[in-house]
This record gives C-alpha cells, sequence and structure tokens, in this order.
C-alpha cells in the first residue's frame, strides 16, 4: 500500500522538518506486521514529496494478526495490498511527532497551514466515490477519485486511487488519514477495544465533533460496536451542544463562508504560533467564546496557565465542557481558568497574563466602545503581547453568496479593510508603547488580500 504527501510550499523541504525524516535518507519502522519504509522521490526547493510505502507480511497475517476467516480466506485476500487500518497504525509509528503537530526547530511552521497534495492506492472503499467525498469534501479537500484496474484491466469498484489536495496543516492531513481510511475499508485488522475510542477522539479532535458525517465515522472506526459507539458518541456531545442554533448562534452565516477555506482552523493555529513564536506563558483569551483557542493551546507543553474570558455566560459553559474542566482526563486543576466579565471594564483577574489574544472580537464592538476596550488591554493590563485578528472587508467581494454591503456576521457591527485595520493598530500602538506587525491568514488573493488579518503587538516601553 502506498502513501504519498507533497507540498509546494517555499521551500518545499520544509516537509522534511514536519514529518521529522530528512529527504537524504530512506526511513524504516519495524512492525508487528511487516516493515515501512519512508522516502523521498523529490526534494527541492519548489517541491518536496514523502511517499509512506508499507511492507505487509502476509505470512504474519494468516498466523494470527489478521482478521481474516477461513482457510481460504486467509490466504486470499487483500490485506497486505489495500489501505487499510495498516496505514494507519504504520503513520502513528512513523510520523506520530507531526501528527501531534509538533515541530521541536520550528513550531511556527507545524502551526501554520500549507498547500499539501495526498495519494493513497490502492484504497479499499465501502461505500464507493460518493462515500469518499462526504468524508473529506467537509474537511476542505478537494477530491479526485478514480478506479484501479485489476489483473485483467478491468476497474474493479471496490478499490479507488485517491487525490486530496488543499490548504491546511500537515497534522490535520495526516489525522485525517489516520481516522478515514480504515472508516471507509470498514475493517480493522486488530481487535477493537475500549482504547479505540481514546484514539479516535484524539485524531478527531477539532474535527470529529462537527463533521456531518460523525455518526457514521464513529461507528464504522468502532468496528460497529453499538456500545463504543454510543460512549464515543456521548463524549462528542460537547462538541455537538456548542453548534447549536439559536437566537444567540449567529454565527452559522459566517462559518458556511469560510468552511470551504478552513478559516477558522488557520485562524487558530496561526495566532497559537504568533504567542509561542514570542515566548507568550499565560496566556488570556479575550472573547474566548466556547473555548476553541483554549483547546488547542491547552494541548501545548509550552503554555503554562490559560485564561478565558467572556461575556455569554452560555459560550463558557460550553467552555467548561469542551475543555473537560473538573471532569476525568481534564487539564490540572488551575491550569485553565474561565472568567464571566466584559472586556470593556477593567479586571485585575486576568492581570497575570504576559499575553493577550482577541481572535474575532473587535468587530462585534460598537464603535463607540472599541476605544474603551482599547484602554484596558493596551493602557491598563498591557500585557507584554497583544494577537488581534479581524476580517479583511476587502475580501468580502470574493464570497459568492454574501451580499453586497453586508457583513459576514450578523453581530457584526463594523468590518474594516486592510488599510482601516493598519491604521487603528498603528495608532493604538503609537498612543500605548507597543510595535505592531501584521500578517495575513488564509489564502491571499491577488488583488483582495487574505480573508482574515492579524496584529501582533509587542510592549516596547
Amino acid at each position: 500500500m502506498y502513501l504519498s504527501i507533497s507540498t509546494t510550499h517555499n521551500p518545499a523541504t520544509d516537509l522534511g522538518f514536519l514529518l521529522h525524516k530528512h529527504p537524504d535518507r530512506v526511513h524504516e519502522t519495524e512492525l508487528s506486521f511487516g516493515k515501512a519504509h519512508l522516502f523521498y522521490p523529490e526534494a527541492t526547493a519548489v517541491r518536496c514529496e514523502a511517499v509512506l510505502l508499507l511492507e505487509i507480511d502476509p505470512v504474519g497475517l494468516v498466523r494470527g494478526r489478521g482478521s481474516a476467516e477461513g482457510m481460504v480466506d486467509q490466504y486470499v485476500n487483500d490485506r497486505p495490498y489495500a489501505a487499510s487500518s495498516f496505514l494507519s497504525v504504520a503513520l502513528n509509528r512513523s510520523v506520530k511527532t507531526a501528527m501531534n503537530g509538533i515541530s521541536k526547530d520550528r513550531p511556527e511552521l507545524a502551526a501554520a497551514p500549507m498547500p499539501l497534495e495526498a495519494r493513497i492506492s490502492p484504497l479499499p472503499v465501502r461505500g464507493g466515490e460518493a462515500l469518499v467525498r462526504r468524508l473529506f469534501e467537509p474537511l476542505g479537500w478537494t477530491v479526485r477519485a478514480g478506479p484501479v484496474p485489476g489483473p485483467d484491466g478491468e476497474a474493479s469498484p471496490r478499490y479507488l486511487a485517491l487525490t486530496l489536495s488543499g490548504t491546511a496543516r500537515l497534522s490535520a492531513l495526516l489525522n485525517h488519514i489516520y481516522v478515514l481510511v480504515p472508516v471507509l475499508d470498514d475493517d480493522k485488522h486488530y481487535w477493537v477495544g475500549e482504547d479505540e475510542v481514546a484514539k479516535l477522539l484524539a485524531r478527531g479532535e477539532g474535527w470529529l465533533g462537527d463533521h456531518p458525517a460523525q455518526e457514521l465515522i464513529v461507528r464504522r472506526y468502532l468496528g460497529h460496536r453499538r456500545s463504543l459507539a454510543r460512549q464515543a458518541l456521548a463524549r462528542l456531545v460537547p462538541e455537538e451542544a456548542a453548534e447549536e442554533t439559536g437566537p444567540e448562534r449567529a454565527a452559522s452565516h459566517e462559518e458556511v463562508l469560510e468552511a470551504p477555506i478552513r478559516l477558522h482552523d488557520q485562524r487558530l493555529a496561526t495566532v497559537a504560533a504568533a504567542l509561542q513564536a514570542n515566548g507568550a506563558r499565560v496566556v488570556a483569551d479575550l472573547g474566548c467564546g466556547e473555548g476553541r483557542l483554549l483547546s488547542l493551546l491547552a494541548r501545548e507543553r509550552w503554555v503554562e496557565r490559560l485564561i478565558g474570558v467572556d461575556a455569554s455566560t452560555r459560550d463558557l459553559e460550553r467552555a467548561q465542557r469542551r475543555l473537560k474542566l473538573d471532569q476525568p482526563g481534564g487539564p490540572p486543576e488551575g491550569r485553565i481558568t474561565l472568567l464571566h466579565g466584559a472586556l470593556t471594564y477593567r479586571d485585575r483577574r486576568w492581570a497575570e497574563a504576559d499575553a493577550a489574544a482577541l481572535v474575532e472580537v473587535i468587530e462585534h464592538l460598537d464603535p463607540d466602545r472599541l476605544p474603551a476596550l482599547t484602554r484596558i488591554v493596551f493602557a491598563e493590563a498591557r500585557p507584554r503581547l497583544v494577537v488581534v485578528t479581524t476580517p479583511n472587508a476587502d475580501y468580502n467581494v470574493l464570497f459568492p453568496t454574501l451580499g453586497v454591503g453586508s457583513f459576514r456576521h450578523a453581530d457584526h457591527r463594523f468590518e474594516w479593510s486592510r488599510a482601516e485595520f493598519r491604521a487603528w493598530a498603528a495608532a493604538v500602538a503609537d498612543a500605548h508603547g507597543y510595535a505592531a506587525e501584521f500578517g495575513d491568514i488564509g489564502p491571499a488573493d491577488a488583488e483582495h488580500g487574505a480573508p482574515s488579518q492579524m496584529a501582533v503587538f509587542t510592549r516596547t516601553a
């Protein structure tokens, strides 16, 4: 079975840093059922490709490691050749650090999205191309799938050659493949026990709770064991509850607009990278909402403490469930604190933070209230680092379903162009002793820029 991952990121050889595998070597990993070989057919600054080739020991499968039943099935089956749960195990063993989104030498690289393409062949699919699209397209991937010719030259509907392309973090791609390949195959080569629930939730964190085919994924991944599926779905309930619609949940239109480019995930990853690159240790997420950024940062060892502040008690309740505060398996007591409060009033409870993040927050304030927030953050609290993101209004014309002059979110009070945002940030920095650096979030258009924009303020006085 064959998996190829390539990128045209500049320089493309950064892929080697993320995979923790040097392009000049062939890397081998011994497995209980065979051997995994990872090598680079191409490694230039323009394009880099890494291939994971899995060599299965068919005799070992017959001796008790396989799931086939019956004498004929033991010797005549596709397990040594077709992508399956064997590939998922090989990924976890060969590139586990990359799957966890960790790069010791280049942490900002691990957190940043890049253009990626993955090819898997042959891929057994119980459900055909329609199921492949149903699983991968909601995650933002462009799917190309075609039949794989058999020995007689005729294509089998059971096997496909799959190509996924898109812009995302490498760790996201690896985790999507890890979970969804055995789901498509609808089989596993080992006994599925309770530990598989933990694996599924860990590798599905950040995307499985929102996936429209969630139940199918859970059921197939857990080998159709109903008790385990119920357990997994129950633990995903906080994710589902966070997506409920209601009078105060008017963000759905914005989420639908931005979903095809996975902007929310890219935004959080970019903010996390900026915080880490600037040495943040105690982070206050101001306007934390349902705790998505806090959940991402909670997995990072470089973060010592996290403080979430929001005016919505309902969102704070959702954040508490998402973060599993005061629950088994949750963070240590005192590492994460959630506070109910308004950002336009001084609050000493988060004054210890050396970094603050306002992710898509300022545009929800009336313009005449924005100076109060600016004063509280930059003049009163004065953290060493402040990261602010907001939509780029210049980009709105590229959303085909967004009317002229409309905002992405019904609760937005304004949406700034790039020039307006930079002018505001420069004025804030000058007035309060900060330096401001600017960055883009999401795929950039030559004329209209990126869909979201970011300012990183560092205190100079």
